[in-house]
């Protein structure tokens, strides 16, 4: 290893915690993969001690890896009439539950990732925590060590459906209070479960199965723009010219 700050972060941290820590430097970024067995004793080590210091929790999400590393995005070419990823996808309702798209490189499906700074250190962490069970996705809750990720939290509870052990009130935060499923999953219906609408009739907000077809028309294509074609060229000149 170089001796970059990253790594350097990296080094204290294999010295420290061992083989419980799973660390990699990619881009100059550190992660560590903790099981969620050791969590909590990791992070509060984290929080206290010395050469860590990490008391800023910067932000708490879920990450959701069915299908990880597929792809049903074309990306390097597109078709004169687009792409549309409801009608030829992987989307819900595209697949045989048996069939669903799965992640050969990653196990299991849902994790927590917790992203940490030092201002003392000037560092920054990635740690990430699996959840044991695809059926309930569960992890400890880090608000007694960090009480400032009580809405993060929430928020990947809403989102993905992770229940946090040990939260003090963990409630939906960004949906409805009646809404059914969790929108960031990959088998979420692209259009939703349901649609909502007013009914005069009735006095009151109804809700009802969606009527529309689940269709996206937005491809993500990369492409070689003419304007980016011309700076390359233009950037290529002037560095013959010196």
């Amino acid at each position: 290893m170089t001796d970059t700050p990253s790594n350097s972060l990296a080094e204290r941290l294999s010295a420290r915690f061992g083989d419980t820590l799973s660390i990699s430097v990619v881009r100059n970024e550190v992660t560590a993969e903790v099981p969620a067995a050791d969590l909590l004793a990791v992070a509060t080590a984290l929080r206290d001690e010395a050469p860590f210091s990490f008391r800023l929790p910067i932000d708490v999400c879920g990450i959701d890896y069915m299908g990880y590393g597929q792809t049903e995005w074309d990306t390097e070419t597109v078709s004169g009439t687009g792409f549309s990823r409801g009608v030829e996808g992987e989307a819900m309702g595209r697949f045989n539950w048996a069939d669903r798209p799965r992640a050969d490189s990653q196990p299991r499906r849902f994790a927590a990732v917790i992203h940490l700074l030092s201002l003392e250190h000037n560092h920054r962490l990635r740690l990430r925590v699996f959840c044991e069970d695809d059926t309930l996705p569960m992890v400890p809750s880090l608000t007694g060590i960090w009480p400032g990720v009580n809405w993060f939290e929430r928020e990947a509870f809403d989102l993905y459906g992770i229940v946090f052990d040990g939260h003090p009130d963990l409630r939906r935060i960004l949906t409805d209070y009646g809404f059914v499923g969790h929108p960031f999953r990959k088998d979420f219906p692209l259009i939703g479960n349901v649609e909502v609408r007013y009914d005069p009739e009735q006095k009151r907000v109804v809700y009802e199965p969606v009527s529309i077809e689940p269709r996206v028309l937005v491809p993500r294509v990369i492409r070689d723009d003419a304007d980016l074609v011309q700076a390359k060229a233009e950037s290529a000149d002037k560095w013959r010219e010196n």
